[in-house]
């Protein structure tokens, strides 16, 4: 394969980073997007979860610093929230009856590093990153009519100036499909003869609202409060943003109800799940426009990696390839890793270049999918008759959860893996399990004397224990 020019279908973060490293490996860049890339931060049609919060792991950062050195600087200094000294005090974090230790020293805090900006700011900082690259070249308000094929590779792309109706071609070595869930490849290989990819998917379990919000500096202390409470009541998740905006979101079970669009009924929801500190600050909230609400929370993953055959020339990445569930916030971070992993594949040749992609992608989605499924599993039980199995590792996601509430270490390793830095596998190092044992122990000693202490404080205010009598002392005596 040549490495003269390669075009890029979409400009949303999974085709910025996809640019991003094309342009090390080829001539020219080019990415086509169907909407108009303003100058400034906003949503945008392309991108209707827009609105909603989004929440870029610490993993996706880390790629994100590594290919735009310098990025973080240059959004603490446009507004945004950068943390990297994993100061746990700054989070809430609560499953259940369990909060994760909110005090103690992380042994790598560079590793949690977070940055909780909105999805349009967020986006538009990286856009103007990959724009100052001299090879890569953006044409905005372009629809892809469809790719060009020559035998068994494809070629280029036909495109059409959306105001003008004007049809052109692009000739390309490498398409990279990153249109997201409304990708239409799939048509496109079954129409060549190849067959649609197989799919897994997952249903929707659960619908959230978001809403913006100005709350004023130093109100709340965290800049990230998530909450859980479990037996089917609402969760929620508020994060800081830029210029002391806040997102709150708001998650019901689908089976239950819809999540509410209200911003009074959002804030009593969250109110009666958080301490006072912080819904107190809560109050003090203003909103900024009008709630949105977000229901396509199913999954689905086209496993490309599965196909016995494939055209040269082209590549899918991001939510074209893998859509996850929203409610866990994964999909940026995956799109970075995918970046990375093209990187890689391009470093060691052109041959079966698809195929290489999509087998070492599969690697971490495939992770990610099952870990998921394991959290659906206890976040949301279903009402039938469980197996040993998932009685087993229900407990043990409890028996993790108390444990992270009272020990760094566990609370260290847990947020690792949220964030895509360790895999889940990583919870049975041997290490940690006697912690993680270790620390239930301690708990269920420290829960039995406090009941112990409750009931005899009881007992002694209600009189059922008083002195026994001088008869009875006698008879016990003799």
């Amino acid at each position: 394969m040549n490495r003269e020019h390669a075009v890029v279908l979409g400009a949303g973060m999974a085709g910025l980073f996809a640019a991003r490293v094309l342009s090390e490996q080829f001539d020219s860049v080019t990415v086509v997007e169907r909407d108009r890339l303003p100058g400034y931060p906003t949503e945008r049609k392309g991108v209707p979860q827009g609105r909603h919060l989004h929440n870029f792991l610490s993993r996706g950062v880390n790629v994100m610093t590594e290919l735009f050195p310098g990025i973080l600087d240059e959004l603490a200094t446009a507004g945004a929230v950068v943390a990297t000294d994993g100061d746990l005090s700054r989070m809430y974090v609560r499953f259940g009856g369990s909060v994760l230790k909110r005090s103690g020293t992380l042994s790598d805090p560079g590793l949690l590093t977070l940055c909780p900006a909105t999805r349009p700011f967020l986006e538009f900082h990286v856009r103007r990153r990959v724009t100052g690259l001299p090879n890569v070249t953006f044409l905005d308000e372009h629809d892809v009519a469809e790719p060009l094929v020559d035998g068994d590779a494809v070629t280029g792309v036909r495109i059409t100036k959306r105001n003008t109706g004007f049809a052109s071609t692009l000739a390309a070595d490498l398409v990279v499909d990153t249109m997201g869930r409304a990708s239409r490849t799939p048509a496109f290989l079954e129409g060549l003869g190849y067959g649609r990819p197989a799919e897994d998917r997952t249903e929707a379990k659960v619908a959230y609202s978001s809403q913006r919000l100005s709350i004023p500096k130093g109100r709340i202390a965290e800049h990230l409060v998530m909450f859980n409470p479990g037996g089917g009541q609402p969760g929620g998740l508020l994060v800081a943003g830029e210029h002391d905006t806040w997102t709150l979101a708001i998650a019901q079970l689908v089976d239950v109800g819809h999540p509410p669009t209200d911003f009074a009924a959002m804030i009593t929801i969250a109110e009666q799940a958080l301490p006072a500190a912080i819904a107190n600050g809560l109050r003090s909230a203003q909103p900024i426009g009008e709630a949105v609400t977000y229901r396509h929370t199913s999954s689905v993953w086209r496993r490309y990696d599965q196909m016995p055959t494939f055209p040269s020339g082209l590549l899918v990445m991001g939510d074209a390839v893998c859509s996850l569930d929203p409610i866990y916030g994964q999909g940026m971070t995956v799109a970075a890793l995918e970046a990375q992993t093209l990187r890689d594949c391009l470093r060691s040749g052109d041959a079966q270049l698809a195929q290489h992609f999509f087998t070492a992608a599969a690697q971490y989605i495939g992770s990610t999918w099952a870990s998921n499924r394991a959290r659906d599993r206890h976040a949301f039980p279903v009402r039938t008759r469980r197996s040993v199995r998932q009685l087993a590792e229900g407990w043990f996601v409890k028996a993790v959860l108390n444990a992270a509430a009272n020990d760094v270490a566990v609370t260290e390793r847990f947020l690792r893996i949220s964030n895509l830095i360790d895999s889940q596998a990583q919870l049975q190092d041997p290490a940690l399990l006697a912690r993680i044992v270790a620390a239930n122990l301690r708990a269920l000693f420290t829960q039995t004397r406090t009941h112990a202490a409750k009931g005899l404080a009881a007992g002694n205010a209600s009189g059922r224990l008083r002195p026994m009598p001088s008869t009875v002392v006698g008879r016990c005596s003799r």
